[in-house]
């Protein structure tokens, strides 16, 4: 049956994450110090990581929301640092707007921006991903018909009902569907367990582990168009 729908993963599939984190959170923390400078003579920016691990033990309710799961944090930061409940939910809405604008300031992954432009000439694509970016700001909005992240779904990846929502939403079979990602638990077993086609992102040359494989591989965007071409042929 051939393929009608397309659905990829974001973070570490279109864009490498870690740098793009790294530079939202350096901007944020860098609004504090100017915006809070108090704050920061009262509180060590070190905490943070022990204040997410608090939340993150402690809030199981939005561990799979990212962005609620950071502003919690920071709500929890300002209050340690003297602010009132009012002044707190304030100083960490202001903080949080700054990191999730670098957060949505992507490097796309050498031609992946081309492959999706040629893609949507023949299929209609969504996105399926555990991350908080924003498909607007990411400059993907006129790409993208639809977009199923944890926090919009409940549950993050490879929970099925995140994959039943997508399949749900596009009217298809999930045979006729192809998941694109990373991940090979939470991308390829999870759209797999579905019963969507799979295509694993493999740009580092990683081993697969021991578990059923995806349908096909693909190490650079180039391939990718031809990939899914084949795939739908099948």
């Amino acid at each position: 049956m051939s393929i009608r729908l397309i659905t990829f993963d974001l973070d570490n599939t279109l864009w490498d994450i870690e740098p793009i984190v790294a530079r939202a959170e350096k901007s944020m923390r860098d609004w504090i110090r100017q915006q809070h400078p108090d704050f920061v003579r009262r509180f060590d920016l070190r905490e943070f990581s022990r204040l997410r691990h608090d939340v993150v033990s402690q809030r199981k309710d939005i561990a799979h929301d990212l962005s609620a799961l950071r502003i919690e944090v920071l709500r929890r930061a300002f209050i340690e640092g003297g602010y009132s409940a009012v002044d707190a939910v304030h100083a960490a809405q202001g903080a949080f707007d700054v990191y999730y604008e670098g957060r949505n300031t992507v490097e796309f992954f050498p031609g992946a921006l081309q492959a999706l432009t040629a893609l949507h000439k023949e299929f209609s694509l969504y996105a399926v991903t555990n991350g908080n970016a924003d498909i607007q700001r990411a400059g993907l909005g006129h790409l993208f018909s639809g977009h199923f992240s944890a926090a919009s779904v409940g549950v993050p990846k490879p929970d099925p009902r995140i994959y039943q929502a997508a399949i749900t939403a596009s009217g298809l079979l999930p045979e006729q569907i192809l998941h694109v990602g990373d991940d090979p638990e939470q991308d390829i077993a999870g759209a797999a367990a579905v019963g969507m086609r799979t295509l694993w992102v493999n740009f580092s040359d990683q081993i697969w582990p021991d578990m059923p494989p995806a349908d096909a591989e693909f190490t650079s965007f180039d391939e990718l168009v031809s990939q899914v071409h084949q795939l739908s042929k099948r």
